[in-house]
């Protein structure tokens, strides 16, 4: 009796979009959607955030690698712009560094939104020179992420990472400079060298350091070079 109950449900939602069982027809959705995001991070503010209530500042976003994930946030400063901060290194910008809570998540294209929408409500952020950039797992993030979202950025810098060359005309617009270690055995070097490639091919330009004898450690040295902050903070976003 149940399975003559569920058939006929089945049959007058079938009426109700008049559609007849047996037929295949096309339907559309409208509606709003909604997800629960729960994500720790660490902000740092520059020293000089308060002095001028009116002054906005430029924003980076560090997305860290796999061995990072978790609930304890102490582990975000580890490496990159957080572990720099936690060793007393100033900054003329602010940066968010969240914590993906486990690596069977990754970094998930939809909550780092929701991240940024909430940190640009909080804070004074100059929208056009917000800045992004990963290591490992985080540098996959930045590439998802800039090729989901380029307008919301001015400038990235994957490191040791990679993303889905068919997405890279994107990127049009934003400054890019990627970075790997040649003797890396985690993430093949041809990952980036992939999302460099097509990246030229659709004319865009990128800049690409290679260091010859670096394995998968190629973000100490990266995030260490003062330049790379200088060369983020040369561009603005896109028109």
């Amino acid at each position: 009796m149940k399975s003559l109950h569920v058939f006929a449900a089945a049959m007058i939602a079938c009426v109700a979009l008049g559609q007849k069982p047996g037929e295949q027809v096309g339907s559309t959705l409208d509606t709003k959607y909604t997800m629960a995001v729960h994500l720790q991070y660490l902000t740092y503010l520059p020293l000089d955030y308060d002095k001028d209530p009116a002054e906005k500042w430029p924003l980076v976003l560090f997305l860290h690698g796999a061995g990072e994930c978790g609930t304890d946030l102490d582990k975000v400063k580890v490496h990159g712009p957080p572990k720099l901060i936690a060793q007393g290194k100033q900054f003329p910008f602010i940066v968010v560094s969240p914590q993906c809570p486990s690596t069977k998540d990754w970094w998930s294209v939809d909550p780092l939104v929701a991240l940024l929408d909430e940190v640009e409500k909080t804070y004074r952020v100059d929208l056009d020179r917000v800045y992004l950039t990963g290591l490992s797992m985080g540098g996959y993030g930045t590439w998802s992420l800039a090729c989901a979202h380029p307008e919301r950025f001015a400038a990235i810098a994957p490191i040791c990472g990679g993303g889905l060359p068919r997405l890279a005309p994107n990127l049009k617009g934003l400054g890019i400079w990627v970075f790997h270690g040649a003797q890396d055995p985690t993430v093949n070097l041809s990952e980036s060298q992939e999302m460099v490639d097509a990246l030229n091919a659709a004319g865009i330009e990128v800049r690409f350091t290679v260091y010859p004898n670096a394995g998968h450690d190629s973000w100490t040295e990266t995030y260490d070079n003062p330049e790379l902050y200088k060369w983020l903070l040369s561009h603005k976003r896109a028109s």
